[in-house]
């Protein structure tokens, strides 16, 4: 039901994946632009989420009930999200959020007149469980950031720094790609990340990072800062032909280095989880982790306490009268 991304070939300079609008209701255009920067201000990797819900919801209940978005019913969409637990075989994350996007919608369009009823209030919120987030070892972390090497072409400082920098912070693929020249104080060792929400946080950087950047910087970003063409717009890291680099990217970089370190199902979160993962197992609080990660909830950064189990044996032992 729902399409997949090719991963570009030879080349991480791929075009930012911006939702299209192009075939679209007017009324589902309108709800595009009202959730966008002017008005919610949404996450441009949350509306093509969004773009991309809404338009499952459409090609479903077209394909099979031959509806429009206007005039779906309560039981039409049960029937749509049905469909996709057992058909689509998403997990209830995913689930969630495609409930999340179809409730946004159908309150705008009762909201503006568009429909005289809201039908995704009948809709019920999926059980989403909580799985524990993989991490990778320190012998496993040590290999990826080794990884970039001159032979794996001439943008592997540019890689080394972005590895290094995502390890350093926990950053997630979107803020290290979203990250400019004036985030970066080398002088005080931190960066000031924009996180979801547009939310800012300043995380501090270690040594290996700064140095990684700084070579960077120095010897290979200038060389692609086009003479011409588009924009660099300032951001940190650039693609090959001096584009800002984008979110799918980061991906890509992440799985050829991991791939060239001999390390599989790597991507970008499962760093953010090692970043987490052992600043608790050296003694970090969970408040702490919960500011550097940038969670505005407690509850979200507290599923790390589940993964350093032998430090929570150790406490144990040490603490408790029969331990």
């Amino acid at each position: 039901m729902t399409g997949t991304i090719q991963e570009a070939s030879g080349t991480d300079d791929v075009e930012h994946m911006r939702p299209t609008t192009r075939s679209l209701p007017d009324p589902v255009r309108a709800f595009l632009a009202y959730i966008g920067p002017a008005e919610c201000g949404l996450a441009p990797a949350t509306i093509a989420a969004y773009t991309a819900d809404i338009r499952c919801l459409l090609e479903s209940i077209d394909r099979h009930r031959g509806r429009g978005i206007l005039s779906v019913t309560a039981e039409e969409l049960k029937w749509h999200f049905r469909l996709l637990t057992s058909e689509g075989h998403l997990c209830g994350a995913t689930v969630a959020r495609h409930r999340a996007s179809i409730r946004m919608l159908y309150r705008f369009l009762a909201a503006m007149g568009y429909v005289d009823q809201d039908p995704s209030l009948a809709i019920e919120s999926p059980r989403v469980s909580r799985h524990l987030p993989g991490h990778l070892r320190q012998s496993e972390i040590q290999a990826l950031l080794a990884a970039p090497a001159a032979a794996m072409g001439r943008l592997w400082k540019r890689d080394r720094a972005l590895l290094e920098t995502m390890y350093a912070a926990g950053l997630r693929a979107s803020e290290v790609a979203g990250l400019r020249l004036e985030d970066l104080d080398s002088t005080r060792g931190f960066v000031t990340v924009r996180g979801k929400g547009g939310k800012e946080r300043l995380v501090p950087l270690g040594m290996p990072a700064l140095d990684a950047i700084r070579e960077y910087l120095d010897d290979l970003r200038p060389k692609l800062v086009p003479g011409t063409g588009p924009r660099d717009e300032r951001r940190l890291f650039l693609s090959q032909s001096g584009r800002p680099l984008e979110r799918v990217a980061v991906w890509q970089i992440v799985r050829r280095c991991a791939s060239s370190a001999g390390l599989h199902r790597v991507h970008p979160h499962k760093i953010r989880h090692s970043f987490a993962t052992d600043l608790l197992a050296g003694g970090a609080n969970l408040r702490m982790i919960q500011s550097l990660l940038g969670h505005s909830d407690l509850t979200t950064t507290q599923v790390y306490t589940h993964l350093d189990q032998e430090r929570l044996r150790s406490t144990i032992t040490r603490c408790h009268p029969r331990g």
